[in-house]
C-alpha cells in the first residue's frame, strides 16, 4: 500500500472514530433527556392527580389508582412523597415506560398513578440515530477523496525527492529536486537531498579531476621509463625491469581510461558484429588458456566490438589471476558467461559492485582492482548488464548481457 492510501485509509478510520464516538454521545446524551423529560411529566402528572382525587374523589387525565401492572418499586411507598420509575413495558411495544406513583393519604391508602409512553419519543431518536449514520456515511464518502487528494500531492513531492536520490546514486551528479511548495518538512527534506548531491558531487567530481591529472602527469615520464628499458641490454634484472614499467604503463592506462568513465567521456561506436567471433578473438588476445564454447552460429549484434572486447577480456584475466582453471566463456543468444572454479567473488563486490582498488579475498590473489571497475564502466557505455555470482558448486561466473 502506497503512502496516498495509507493516509487516505487513516482519515477514513479517523472519521469512523469521530462518527461513531459523535453518535454514540449524541445517541446516550439524547436517550438521558427523553428519560429526564418523562420522569419530570410523569412526576408532575401524579402530583396534580392526587392533588385532584383528595380534593374531589375523581381520578383526572390518564391517571389509574392501584393498577395491577404498577412496577414493584413503586407499588411499596412508605411515604406519601411522589416517586417515578424508568421501566415497565406498554402492551405490544417493546419501548420503556415511565410510571409515577404516590399515596393518597398515609399508609394502607390507595396510590395513584401515572403511566407515560415514550414510543414516539423513541420513535425519533431511533430517526436521529439513522440521520447519523447517513451523515457518517456522507462524511466518510466526502473526506476519504479529499485526503486522498490531499495525500497523493505530499507523495508525489516525496516522490520527487526519492527520483532525485535513486538518480545521485545512479551517477547523475546534476540530478536536483529543487524548490518544493509547502515550506514543511518534504520542504526541509528534499533542500537535504539537494545539500547532499552538492556536496557528493563536489567531492566526486574533485576525486576524478584528482585522478586524471595524476594519470595524465605520470604518462609521460612513465613513457619515457618504457623507451629507456628498451635501450638497457637483455638480462633477467632488466627483463624484470621492463615487466615493471609496462605494468605501470598498463596502470596509468587504466586510471586514465576509468577517469573518462566517470567523466561521461565515452561513447559506442556501434556497428553490426558476430558476437561470438567477438569474445574468441577477445580471448585469444589475452594469451591465456581458456575454454569458449558458442551456442549455435552465434547471434549477430548491434555493438561497439571495441569496448565489447574490453569487457570479455578484463573479465577472463580477472578469472584467471584471481580464480582457478579451467575457465569457461559461454556465448549464447546476446549473453557471454564467464566462470572460473576458483574461491567465487567476496561478498562486499556481489553486495556493491567492484570498486577500484579493492581486489576482495586475499585467496583471490593481487592486483589493483581496476579489470573489474573498467569492464563495469564499459558496459555502461553499452547499456548492457553486467552481473556477478558464485556458482553453488564454487567459482566465480560474471554474466555479460548486450541490450536487443
Amino acid at each position: 500500500m502506497t503512502l496516498r492510501w495509507k493516509i487516505a485509509a487513516l482519515a477514513a478510520a479517523t472519521a469512523c472514530m469521530v462518527a461513531l464516538v459523535v453518535g454514540l454521545l449524541v445517541h446516550v446524551w439524547t436517550k438521558h433527556d427523553i428519560r429526564h423529560r418523562a420522569e419530570r411529566q410523569a412526576l408532575d402528572d401524579v402530583i396534580s392527580a392526587t392533588d385532584v382525587y383528595r380534593r374531589s374523589g375523581t381520578l383526572a387525565g390518564d391517571a389509574r389508582l392501584d393498577p395491577a401492572d404498577l412496577p414493584y418499586a413503586l407499588s411499596k411507598p412508605t411515604d406519601d412523597e411522589p416517586h417515578v420509575s424508568y421501566g415497565g413495558n406498554v402492551p405490544g411495544s417493546t419501548d420503556p415506560t415511565v410510571w409515577g406513583a404516590q399515596r393518597v393519604s398515609g399508609p394502607g391508602s390507595p396510590l395513584v398513578a401515572v403511566q407515560i409512553t415514550i414510543n414516539n419519543e423513541f420513535s425519533e431518536l431511533h430517526r436521529l440515530d439513522l440521520t447519523m449514520a447517513v451523515a457518517s456515511l456522507i462524511a466518510l464518502a466526502v473526506t476519504t477523496p479529499v485526503a486522498a487528494l490531499g495525500a497523493g500531492a505530499l507523495a508525489r513531492r516525496l516522490r520527487r525527492v526519492s527520483e532525485t536520490a535513486v538518480q545521485v546514486s545512479n551517477g547523475d551528479l546534476d540530478a536536483r529536486t529543487g524548490p518544493t511548495r509547502g515550506g514543511d518538512e518534504v520542504s526541509d527534506i528534499a533542500v537535504a537531498v539537494d545539500r547532499m548531491a552538492d556536496t557528493l558531487g563536489r567531492r566526486l567530481r574533485d576525486e576524478r579531476r584528482f585522478t586524471a591529472d595524476v594519470a595524465h602527469e605520470l604518462r609521460t615520464p612513465v613513457g619515457g621509463l618504457l623507451v629507456t628499458a628498451d635501450l638497457l641490454p637483455d638480462g633477467e634484472t632488466e627483463d624484470l625491469l621492463r615487466a615493471r614499467v609496462r605494468d605501470l604503463r598498463g596502470l596509468v592506462e587504466d586510471l586514465l581510461e576509468i577517469s573518462r568513465l566517470d567523466a561521461g567521456a565515452e561513447w559506442a561506436v556501434h556497428a553490426r558484429v558476430p558476437l561470438g567471433a567477438v569474445v574468441a578473438e577477445a580471448v585469444t588476445r589475452t594469451g591465456l588458456t581458456t575454454e569458449v564454447d558458442v551456442t549455435g552460429q552465434g547471434e549477430h549484434v548491434e555493438t561497439d566490438p571495441r569496448r565489447l572486447e574490453r569487457i570479455v577480456g578484463n573479465l577472463v584475466v580477472n578469472a584467471h589471476r584471481h580464480g582457478k582453471g579451467p575457465v569457461r566463456v559461454t556465448v549464447e543468444d546476446r549473453t557471454v558467461v564467464v566462470r572460473d572454479h576458483g574461491p567465487g567473488f567476496p561478498p562486499d563486490l556481489l553486495r556493491d559492485g567492484p570498486r577500484r582498488f579493492q581486489t576482495g579475498a586475499a585467496e583471490r590473489g593481487t592486483g589493483h582492482g581496476l579489470g573489474l571497475t573498467i569492464a563495469a564502466g564499459q558496459a555502461r557505455v553499452l547499456r548492457a548488464e553486467l552481473r556477478f555470482a558464485n556458482a553453488p558448486d564454487g567459482g566465480a561466473v560474471a554474466t555479460l548481457r548486450l541490450p536487443g
